[in-house]
């Protein structure tokens, strides 16, 4: 026990470049550790080592990729397809996992566009997207996340009473 009375952490802090295990990493995020396997199987950037036995280790990269997953489910409102689409795969995809994954905010500034797909010969080609047309979006998008956090207080208001 601490001097404030708290349970003592289990062992030494780690390091911000440490691996951290399934557990930790549930921990952190509030997660139930089959909802991270699950995940592994649906976005094929998540990539823990596995040792023997099969325990698996998160890496930093991982464990923010993890987050912000998590918070385009949870909070964003996205579905898994939907965030398969921002992150560039699709459900049974396992493509392997040596270029870095595209940013799944691809309208902040900034942010790196992920390479366009590869069109067949016979369909036409969309034009990208004009920088007015995107810092129009990018307004539109600012504008639906704070209504959706003015919702979500109003709701939890409702809830308090």
């Amino acid at each position: 026990m601490s001097e404030t009375g708290e349970p003592a952490p289990p062992g030494p802090a780690k390091g911000a470049s440490a691996f951290r295990t399934i557990g930790e990493v549930a921990d952190d995020l509030d997660l139930p550790a089959h909802v991270l396997r699950f995940w592994e199987s649906k976005f094929t950037q998540l990539k823990p080592l596995k040792r023997r036995g099969g325990r698996r280790y998160y890496r930093p990269e991982d464990i923010v990729l993890l987050r912000r997953i998590r918070q385009c489910l949870y909070q964003d409102g996205y579905t898994i397809r939907g965030v398969q689409k921002l992150l560039g795969t699709s459900a049974g995809e396992r493509a392997a996992a040596a270029d870095p994954a595209p940013s799944l905010f691809p309208l902040d500034p900034g942010a790196d566009e992920p390479p366009a797909p590869e069109m067949p010969a016979d369909r036409p080609r969309r034009r990208s997207t004009k920088p007015d047309t995107r810092a129009a979006l990018e307004e539109i998008r600012r504008e639906l996340v704070e209504a959706r956090a003015l919702l979500a207080e109003l709701t939890s208001k409702r809830k308090a009473r």
